[in-house]
């Protein structure tokens, strides 16, 4: 677990898995309207798969997502952005030179909420060890250059196999896999991550468990509270009429 310095605010706003792309517009339009002042959150929490496919170092994702990037950026000038890297978006940095942005190997990252102790993250860090080995290879400089060279390729089977998916489904195991996942390992007041699509809280011994729900799953954000609040925190739905 990583220890950082940074505390949540409340009104800060907690997206995660937007997985943005030309077929999914909604989580531009939400930045849009942060950067009009319309939606005014005291802090931006990116909880990872914000972009269905945005990889520091090969130039297309990044040519692809230049409006969101730009706006990201933006915003993060006049309020703190908080960005833990995803499966779907990684080495960042470069990236958003004006947002705090974790890694993989930076999660769980331990922050701070007025009394309470808060552990966020993506949800993908302890994958299994074959797992482990391909998020190692697929962030390695020299493997993202010689993949630069078959981008476009590599990029429409993506698309493909990305379309196919359902983001949605609810997972029969997911309970019990999150009591097995956590039992005895962390002490905090709430543990909260993104990954799974799934919208749901579980009490876990002295945690609060919170799987957020998608925000390209019905345009799901979430707002931070007041921290006497035992939700902790608000679902929102964006819409580009509110």
């Amino acid at each position: 677990m990583y220890h950082s310095d940074i505390k949540l605010k409340e009104g800060a706003f907690v997206v995660s898995d937007a997985h943005y792309s030309h077929k999914r517009p909604h989580f531009l339009n939400f930045l849009k309207d942060i950067q009009s002042k319309k939606l005014q959150p005291t802090q931006l929490i990116l909880m990872g798969d914000i972009f269905d496919a945005l990889f520091g170092g090969i130039k297309k994702t990044s040519d692809t997502n230049q409006e969101g990037i730009s706006i990201i950026n933006e915003i993060s000038k006049e309020i703190e952005v908080v960005y833990l890297e995803g499966n779907h978006d990684f080495n960042l940095t470069s990236i958003f030179p004006h947002a705090k942005v974790f890694p993989i190997y930076q999660q769980p990252l331990a922050c701070g909420y007025k009394e309470k102790k808060i552990i966020l993250a993506h949800g993908d860090y302890d994958g299994a060890f074959g797992y482990k080995i391909y998020t190692s290879l697929i962030r390695n400089k020299i493997i993202l250059k010689f993949l630069n060279l078959f981008d476009e390729y590599i990029l429409n089977k993506l698309d493909i196999y990305l379309n196919k998916k359902d983001d949605c489904k609810e997972l029969d195991w997911f309970d019990s896999f999150i009591k097995n996942r956590f039992e005895g390992r962390y002490e905090c007041d709430y543990f909260i991550e993104g990954h799974f699509h799934q919208n749901k809280a579980i009490k876990i011994s002295e945690i609060n468990y919170i799987n957020l729900g998608a925000f390209a799953c019905n345009q799901r954000y979430f707002t931070v509270k007041s921290s006497e609040d035992i939700e902790l925190l608000e679902e929102n739905i964006f819409s580009k009429e509110t």
